[in-house]
């Protein structure tokens, strides 16, 4: 498991991404992320790149809009803890389509987003939060991941032994 993770991290590491998502009104929004650009044009923006990356299985996108108001979690975190808390994300907010159900303002400057993820006929909406961080970017540095508990059982990914 753990070479197969480690595979999976290299992969990622060293390729780019183009994803497309559909936005509420049904137009498709592309972003390329690289590894030059960190964070989000827009908290909005941030959510749904984290999101994309999630479904993509690109960790390597989920560090660069990963964050807090000191900028992304790689080059704040120490690598081998931040690969394990992406895993986990990855894991619990797998899902085949989500929506931005709204967004409203949070304490200390944050956005806090309603999400409708769905997987298979698992239907749940979890909270994100975005902060801005360096140079205007905004990053997703919160996530309600109990609302989601039931994604990574169904996986079979993570065991239940707690």
């Amino acid at each position: 498991m753990k070479k197969l993770l480690l595979a999976l991290l290299v992969a990622s590491a060293c390729s780019r991404s183009t994803t497309t998502t559909t936005t509420g009104a049904g137009a498709p929004r592309t972003t390329t992320s690289t590894a030059d650009l960190v964070g989000a044009s827009s908290p909005r923006m941030a959510v749904e790149q984290f999101l994309a990356a999630v479904r993509g299985q690109d960790l390597q996108a989920m560090s660069a809009v990963f964050g807090t108001s000191s900028g992304p979690s790689r080059d704040n975190m120490e690598r081998e803890q931040l690969e394990k808390r992406l895993i986990i994300l990855q894991c619990y907010f797998n899902h085949d389509k989500f929506r931005i159900l709204g967004e409203n303002p949070g304490e200390g400057g944050h956005r806090v987003f309603a999400v409708e993820l769905t997987r298979g006929r698992l239907e749940r909406a979890p909270r994100f939060y975005t902060i801005q961080g360096p140079g205007g970017r905004w990053f997703v540095d919160n996530r309600e991941i109990a609302a989601v508990r039931e994604f990574c059982r169904e996986s079979g990914t993570m065991n239940s032994k707690r």
